[in-house]
């Protein structure tokens, strides 16, 4: 079997093995933390805008600096500046325990919120970037494959263990995350990167806007995180768990927790299931598709006053959407240079993450007035809309065949 055959071939790299159990520890701690902050704040406020603006908090940062640090990760040294960011993870996750402890006041938890996203923000795109530099080509989409299904691990078992975290002391949240984050730093220092031949551009408007032409210029990729941006926009149910777990389920924090790993769940699952069955012959159909199911899954949670039938449609949601995630990031590793790979991720952690505390802040901002039940079922509502839209508005969506055609149609196109 040959080295780009072996579905552990990535696992065989010794660096590749010490940054990945890192990178999993880093993200698990991140996801506890989110735990702790929803549900610390709800029950401090008992507002659902108070939830809303935990998602406004962390995606201003993103809109703001997400740009800069695509043009910082494609000009300096990716590692450094991963590691700047995790140490100030570190330090704001460690005064949010200190906050929490002395019980102070909620404006300032979300100033800290606010830091914590910048210098997440300011260090992702340099931390995605690095892949390519850690496996030779020929090991880079195993190494791609397997970090997307352990970021799901992550995503299951981070979330169910904040629960539980939370169910005892929700400031040993914050710490858990601290260690995580300074772990990674730390496992980054032990690391040999391989360099890059490719030269730095100059840094000016045209190199920072570099990533945003070109994500305009392929018009496919343009289309699907628009399509992601505005349907994760509308469907941010996941931000308002808090209500329905403590107000509507009445499951409590353990509850809370296992609400919020079921989208993972179903996204794990997901991604699980599409290494195995036959390649999409037609992923832009399917991702429609799997678009306007997540709108569909999003309603009927709304409704639901069941914790299984919850349960079962927040998993949906996550199996659903990780259609698109797949795809999105399929096309994005193809078509793009490794010159650029810093810009077009902050491009699309604009699109994708904004997307994310946006819809939490729009969910928490109609839920304040109108209630939870009416803020969820609209955006699956807008959801579907939004899919409908696609499909008229998007001829080239709709004729997506292969994803491993993808560049070959690009490049004859």
């Amino acid at each position: 079997m040959s080295r780009s055959q072996d579905p552990y071939a990535a696992f065989r790299i010794h660096d590749y093995r010490l940054y990945v159990i890192g990178w999993v520890v880093a993200r698990m701690g991140t996801y506890i933390q989110s735990i702790a902050i929803a549900w610390e704040i709800y029950q401090r406020t008992g507002e659902a805008l108070s939830l809303g603006l935990v998602g406004l908090a962390q995606a201003l940062p993103l809109m703001v600096l997400a740009l800069p640090a695509g043009l910082l990760a494609d000009r300096y040294e990716r590692r450094r500046l991963s590691i700047i960011s995790l140490l100030g993870m570190t330090v704001t996750s460690l005064a949010l325990a200190a906050f929490s402890i002395a019980e102070g006041p909620v404006g300032w938890m979300y100033a800290l919120l606010f830091l914590d996203a910048s210098m997440m923000t300011a260090g992702r795109p340099a931390r995605t970037a690095l892949l390519p530099q850690l496996v030779p080509a020929e090991v880079f989409p195993n190494a791609v494959t397997w970090n997307m299904s352990l970021m799901h691990i992550a995503s299951v078992v981070g979330p169910a263990l904040g629960g539980i975290v939370v169910a005892v002391s929700a400031q040993s949240a914050y710490f858990v995350a601290a260690a995580g984050s300074l772990w990674l730093a730390f496992i980054l220092t032990r690391i040999q990167f391989r360099p890059t031949d490719e030269k730095p551009e100059p840094a000016n408007w045209q190199t920072l806007l570099g990533g945003i032409r070109f994500v305009w210029d392929k018009r496919i990729l343009f289309t699907i995180m628009a399509l992601d941006l505005f349907a994760v926009l509308l469907g941010g149910a996941v931000y308002l768990l808090p209500i329905f777990a403590e107000d509507i389920l009445n499951v409590g924090a353990t509850g809370f927790g296992y609400l919020r790993a079921a989208p993972a769940v179903g996204a794990f699952l997901m991604a699980v299931a599409m290494v195995y069955l036959p390649p999409m012959k037609r992923a832009g159909r399917g991702l429609l598709l799997g678009v306007a199911g997540f709108g569909v899954a999003t309603i009927v949670f709304g409704f639901s006053q069941n914790f299984g039938l919850s349960w079962a449609m927040l998993f949906l949601t996550g199996a659903l959407d990780n259609i698109s995630m797949v795809v999105r990031q399929t096309l994005t590793q193809l078509l793009t240079p490794d010159r650029m790979r810093g810009r077009v991720s902050a491009v699309s952690g604009i699109f994708i993450g904004a997307s994310n505390e946006l819809g939490g802040f729009e969910s928490g901002l109609v839920a304040q007035y109108f209630g939870p039940v009416i803020s969820v079922v609209s955006g699956g509502i807008g959801t579907i809309l939004v899919v409908a839209g696609a499909a008229a508005l998007s001829p080239q969506l709709l004729r997506l065949g292969a994803l491993h055609e993808a560049r070959t149609e690009e490049e004859s196109a």
